[in-house]
């Protein structure tokens, strides 16, 4: 078993995550502990200021330098951690066109840590007509194998759904002898989660997110805009399909 940390700022642009896990690569073999580091408001309009760009354009430097700066800062409070596990930050993601683009070298991290680090998890997936995010349904399948093996869940089929910038569910099959074998695994994007109303608050109120939910909870649905909304063709797809956080801005006025 190996001590890994892993590091994820996410599409909803609020800070950068981090957790420990004993793992032999395929398995999990514990838990470790986990924190957050938050963004402060001139890093946080850097990045926000280079989404939708490429490698090479105006602002990409900069949200490379924040990326691995801030994760390098939260690092440090792992020293028990073998190795880093480093996503980036995603400024755009188009796989059926350009591909993805996640700024921050890994390279520059691990000379930042000193450690070892695994990076660019994305880019040779799209390169394979996959859709950039091949990890998740794995270690959701680890999980569910750890949890029904702990006695945490029945030997069930399970759905995971992760709210973050985006939506994204997995289904996984924990049954199964590996998370590749026909069958164990199935996941896409579900559509726009965190990003538009974080993007509205920030707009309108200078806010950095909707805290605890409180503005969405004082208000109620409307039916004609979310039947509207829902006629997007993304929603008739079949998977695999992913979003750019982006693909939804209109919904943000």
């Amino acid at each position: 078993m190996i001590t890994a940390l892993g590091m994820m700022s996410g599409t909803s642009m609020d800070g950068v995550d981090a957790a420990v896990i004993e793992t032999d690569g395929s398995r999990i073999g514990g838990f470790g502990r986990s924190a957050f580091r938050a963004y402060s408001d001139n890093e946080a309009a850097a990045l926000h200021a280079a989404l939708g760009q490429w490698p090479g354009d105006e602002g990409v430097a900069d949200a490379a330098e924040i990326s691995v700066a801030s994760h390098a800062a939260l690092a440090d409070a792992f020293p028990e951690a073998e190795v880093i596990g480093y996503h980036g930050q995603t400024l755009a993601h188009d796989p059926q066109g350009r591909g993805t683009h996640q700024a921050g070298s890994g390279a520059d991290l691990a000379r930042a840590t000193a450690r070892p680090v695994v990076w660019d998890f994305r880019s040779e997936d799209v390169r394979r007509g996959g859709e950039g995010a091949p990890l998740a349904p794995f270690f959701h399948w680890a999980l569910a194998e750890w949890a029904v093996g702990q006695g945490v869940l029945p030997p069930a089929p399970v759905a995971f759904l992760n709210l973050g910038g985006v939506g994204n569910i997995s289904w996984v099959d924990p049954q199964a002898t590996a998370p590749e074998v026909e069958g164990a695994c199935l996941a896409f994007d579900t559509g726009p989660a965190n990003a538009p109303i974080n993007d509205l608050v920030r707009a309108r109120l200078r806010q950095v997110r909707d805290d605890g939910g409180a503005l969405a909870a004082s208000g109620k649905a409307d039916g004609a805009i979310v039947t509207d909304f829902l006629r997007h063709p993304y929603f008739e797809r079949v998977p695999p399909k992913s979003l750019d956080r982006d693909q939804f801005s209109g919904l943000v006025q």
